[in-house]
């Protein structure tokens, strides 16, 4: 159970960080990008709606197609490690032999075990699927779940960028603010995705924020260069 736990809340923190990550960086592209051609927060404000509507969609189907996949993917191979059960049973049991001795365990008593737990085919499947195949078994409503976290999470980051652009009537000054809340939320971001991935805090949480700031600086400059 809490093998099962620690999965399930790894893939809850991965699906976050891919919903708020392209949720922080695109709309905040965007409206700046819209800030360089436009006087008027209104076509903003619908632009990036717009985006974060068709961004939550794309982004959502994606993570279910994905946890669909993963889903399947586990299911067959777990059929697989059935039918060899079934029809090769000696090999089999020689590979959870091969399995525990590479752990460490003594020979003889590889053997031991390896009988133990060939006597249920249910948990000696399983065995192979964690230990030779190295894979975990998805966790229920897998997809679904990771559709609406993306989804969700994506909504979440894009509404930074957009927000000052609705209360503030000027796009000039709305581009100005958008810029602080969103590097703000994007070095912010940096910092937790590290310490959840651990990767350096410091280079970790300067990338995020720089990738973010060179999307909205190439598409404001863009739309300058094209107006």
């Amino acid at each position: 159970m809490i093998r099962e736990k620690k999965n399930a809340n790894s893939g809850l923190v991965r699906d976050i960080i891919i919903g708020m990550s392209d949720g922080l960086t695109v709309p905040f592209a965007l409206t700046a990008g819209l800030s360089g051609v436009l006087n008027t927060t209104h076509l903003i404000i619908v632009s990036g709606l717009s985006e974060i509507a068709a961004g939550c969609i794309s982004m959502g189907l994606g993570g279910y197609l994905a946890g669909q996949s993963e889903v399947e993917h586990y299911d067959k191979e777990l059929k697989e490690e059935y039918r060899e059960i079934e029809s090769t049973p000696k090999l089999e049991l020689k590979e959870v032999e091969d399995i525990l001795s590479d752990m460490g365990v003594d020979k003889s008593l590889s053997k031991q075990v390896a009988l133990q737990i060939s006597r249920d085919k249910n948990r000696w499947a399983d065995f192979m699927m964690k230990l030779e195949l190295e894979l975990e078994k998805p966790a229920k409503n897998r997809a679904s779940k990771s559709a609406g976290t993306i989804a969700l999470s994506y909504m979440v980051g894009g509404f930074i960028p957009l927000f000052p652009y609705i209360i503030i009537q000027d796009s000039r000054t709305g581009l100005y603010v958008s810029c602080i809340v969103t590097i703000i939320a994007l070095i912010i971001f940096g910092y937790f995705k590290s310490k959840v991935t651990g990767q350096p805090i410091v280079k970790g949480t300067i990338k995020v924020a720089v990738t973010g700031i060179i999307a909205a600086a190439a598409a404001y400059g863009l739309a300058k260069a094209v107006s």
